[in-house]
């Protein structure tokens, strides 16, 4: 069973407002997200510390456990509430995940717990695959106060989806697009302008903060 997970609970202060309910092409950053993975999953979650502010969406929501902590935490809450033995995370303000990429990393049979793309020299945490047994790992490396989306890495085995994959299913890069700021959500209204979810001009760098 596959819990899709996607993580609202960010403080949004690059962007000055909930970027996850910020419009781009009609809907909102999270709908695009949600409508790239209907039928993927069992089960669709979204992380919040602000429930009410997703009702409409009719999805199940699942209060951070400690709101305003980061996305570590926000990982923790999801396992710990997904009712799939993996989950499927991603991050609320990625309007261009690319679906045969995700289906192809679902499709890994691997006795790995996470299952990790790494685009330039980069893991990619916020579109990843996660076991449920990684929440032991990942409550040992906040309890030392390690927040590093990765830091539970050495304890856990990795299956990464390097750069030559992910150039088959989205050579652009763009499932990796985060709109963190105005400039961005500006640049994601010209890609989708183009006609083409997928875009033909490249994404920038995405400003997320390192895992």
């Amino acid at each position: 069973m596959i819990t899709v997970a996607i993580q609202a609970g960010g403080r949004s202060s690059r962007m000055g407002r909930d970027k996850a309910l910020l419009q781009l092409g009609g809907i909102t950053l999270i709908e695009h997200v949600l409508r790239t993975v209907d039928g993927l999953g069992d089960e669709v979650l979204i992380t919040t510390n602000r429930p009410e502010a997703y009702e409409f969406l009719g999805k199940r929501m699942v209060e951070d456990r400690q709101p305003g902590a980061g996305a570590l935490h926000g990982l923790l809450t999801a396992l710990e509430a997904a009712r799939g033995e993996r989950i499927l995370l991603l991050g609320c303000d990625m309007p261009f995940v690319n679906r045969d990429l995700l289906q192809h990393m679902l499709g890994i049979t691997t006795e790995a717990e996470v299952v990790i793309p790494r685009r330039g020299g980069k893991f990619q945490p916020l579109h990843a695959i996660y076991a449920k047994s990684c929440a032991g790992p990942v409550r040992q490396s906040l309890e030392a106060d390690e927040r590093r989306m990765i830091s539970f890495f050495p304890h856990i085995q990795t299956w990464i989806v390097e750069q030559e994959t992910l150039d088959r299913y989205d050579p652009e890069g763009l499932s990796f697009f985060n709109a963190n700021t105005p400039e961005e959500l500006a640049h994601a209204e010209q890609l989708l302008g183009g006609g083409n979810s997928r875009g033909s001009t490249a994404a920038p760098e995405p400003s997320t903060t390192p895992p």
